[in-house]
């Protein structure tokens, strides 16, 4: 089963790893890892993970000097634009990458600095991690802070580049908000059910409704911590049931893949979210990705309906929105 993850911070990985004075990240550390897992394709995403979201900007320029130096060395992934550009490197067999944005602290109140990052080649935005910046308030902020009049001129002009709009790890004010002000399709790449696993990070089943009201798509997440409460249950069957009840409330064609794997990660990065290990059971990384889709099967899904989940759904979107 081809799959389509819609959320990786492996650009993180990267970063770390060549400014360290090591080349070839990609090739060394992740793809091998990805083809057994049967991933086409993916969204990495440039996040300023702690202890360097003291000066995001400065963090965000060296993620980008280190994508380019990767990408300069050349073989290992594609970055595309386009859906066309998409399919074409699908075609050929080549891993695909979307450039994303986990957060845009980085630009202040300077709307206008999204125009820099699509230049880029950034073709999908999220307004905050978990933080509270100058457009938005992440699930760690403020509950009754939401979009600034920054934050909202963001999402018109996210939208308005046709650029994938992400709330995953927004508060549910900012969520709501972004809701308000969307005129074209939503995203929450990278969050389970709350009505499953009561966290901040996983949305209730109304924010769900929003998201297919809005004809969006929500990636399952692998994280453990918003699979169950109870540690016992942080296996890839009870992520598989968050799929099941994502079916219910939003029907099959919102359903997707963003499983959000850490295990490659620096540990002042995942210091700041667990003690822990951050893997659930059965699913510790993507070469571990088709124990989620025996488990589909084991429910009775179909091909069709397990095809759309792995990759349908959120071609479909990148199709609709970016073009």
């Amino acid at each position: 089963m081809n799959v389509f993850d819609a959320h990786s911070d492996i650009w993180s990985d990267v970063t770390v790893h060549r400014l360290a004075g090591r080349s070839g990240v990609l090739r060394r550390r992740h793809m091998d890892r990805l083809a057994k897992g049967g991933v086409e394709g993916s969204i990495f995403v440039i996040w300023v993970d702690p202890p360097y979201d003291a000066d995001p900007m400065a963090r965000t320029r060296d993620i980008m000097a280190s994508i380019r130096a990767e990408l300069d060395e050349g073989g290992a992934v594609t970055v595309v634009h386009t859906y066309e550009e998409m399919m074409a490197a699908r075609a050929a067999g080549a891993f695909y990458v979307l450039i994303g944005i986990e957060g845009l602290a980085a630009i202040g109140e300077d709307v206008g600095l999204i125009d820099w990052y699509y230049a880029f080649g950034a073709r999908h935005a999220g307004l905050t991690w978990n933080e509270e910046n100058a457009l938005a308030t992440g699930v760690k902020g403020d509950p009754g802070r939401g979009l600034t009049a920054a934050g909202r001129a963001a999402v018109r002009k996210i939208q308005d580049k046709h650029m994938l709009l992400d709330t995953s790890h927004s508060n549910e004010r900012s969520f709501w908000d972004v809701v308000n002000a969307a005129t074209s399709p939503i995203l929450a790449t990278h969050s389970n059910c709350r009505a499953l696993c009561d966290v901040p990070r996983n949305l209730t089943d109304e924010q769900l409704r929003a998201v297919r009201d809005l004809e969006g798509v929500v990636g399952l997440n692998a994280f453990n911590g918003f699979v169950d409460l109870d540690p016992a249950k942080q296996d890839v069957e009870h992520l598989a049931r968050h799929a099941a009840h994502m079916i219910d409330v939003m029907g099959i064609d919102h359903v997707g893949c963003g499983f959000d794997f850490f295990e490659f990660l620096e540990q002042e990065a995942m210091g700041s979210m667990t003690d822990a290990s951050p893997s659930t059971i059965g699913l510790a990384d993507s070469s571990q990705i088709p124990h989620l889709f025996a488990c589909f099967e084991r429910m009775g899904m179909t091909r069709a309906e397990m095809e759309k989940i792995a990759f349908g759904n959120f071609h479909s979107i990148i199709r609709r929105v970016i073009g």
